[in-house]
């Protein structure tokens, strides 16, 4: 059996590591869905008169420093990173995957020309590059989104280009030019669905370092902008009282935790299930 394919001949066992993830990703979904009838209380009402609580029954979670409840706060940061994560990796693996496809397939000229301009990119640390980008547009999450097409795509390009490098000499892309297939029917129907299985597993963890650079973006005063309910945020404004008030960054953080390692899971037991490695 060819690797990134499965048998129907008996049933789909699922790797525990893919099980565990979906389970976190779909409780993150639920509040970010339901967030406004989970959250018992409105994230972004201040309450000068409680201020800086630690957990209790009313505050599950404490208040931070304008008496805002950081159990609400975190619920609705969900909804926000969880946006950021997907939408942030969305427009990079359209554009990667397709220039990585093209690039691939047609090879010549325009694979140098792809080629040189994902060298160009990968000259730069990413994070420098992402957040001089942003310094150019402006703060806000909107210049998060462009930045990350900007950059993020080059990873997509050289691995979907790799995996069309090999499929255009395989035997089935050969009979389908001896069939006399289009170059798009045989780019876009037999070399790109099989290509993208191993790009589609690379996306879960790209999930991952989306997350945690919008968090570092919102925490650097350039993303998501206050006093929206967002745990890079959170984490940046209870930064000065972490020896008196430590709910404030603990709860956020471990939230940014907890969804990465959902999709480090998903990550994982997907390459487990669809035989693709890293």
């Amino acid at each position: 059996m060819k690797a990134g394919s499965i048998s129907l001949a008996m049933p789909v066992r699922l790797p525990v590591p893919l099980i565990l993830g979906l389970c976190i990703i779909g409780g993150a979904v639920i509040l970010a869905l339901f967030a406004p009838f989970i959250a018992p209380y409105d994230p972004i009402l201040q309450d000068t008169t409680n201020t800086l609580k630690p957990p209790s029954r009313a505050h599950p979670f404490g208040t931070d420093n304008f008496g805002r409840d950081v159990f609400s706060r975190v619920i609705w940061g969900t909804r926000v990173d969880l946006q950021m994560g997907l939408i942030g990796v969305l427009f990079p693996f359209i554009i990667g995957n397709t220039i990585g496809a093209i690039s691939g397939y047609v090879g010549g000229i325009v694979d140098t020309i792809f080629m040189r301009i994902v060298d160009i990119v990968l000259a730069f640390p990413f994070l420098v590059l992402m957040l001089a980008i942003i310094a150019i547009l402006g703060p806000g999450i909107g210049s998060f989104y462009i930045a990350m097409a900007l950059v993020g795509w080059v990873s997509y390009a050289r691995l979907i280009r790799a995996q069309t490098l090999v499929l255009k000499h395989s035997d089935f892309v050969t009979a389908a030019r001896s069939l006399g297939f289009s170059h798009g029917r045989i780019m876009f129907r037999h070399i790109v669905p099989n290509a993208l299985v191993a790009s589609i597993v690379f996306s879960m963890s790209d999930v991952v370092l989306v997350i945690l650079s919008g968090a570092a973006v919102s925490y650097l005063g350039l993303g998501v902008q206050p006093p929206t309910a967002e745990w890079g945020i959170m984490i940046a404004e209870g930064q000065n009282f972490i020896t008196t008030a430590w709910w404030i960054t603990t709860f956020p953080g471990l939230a940014i935790v907890a969804l990465a390692f959902g999709f480090s899971m998903m990550a994982d037991g997907l390459g487990e299930l669809l035989g693709v490695r890293e």
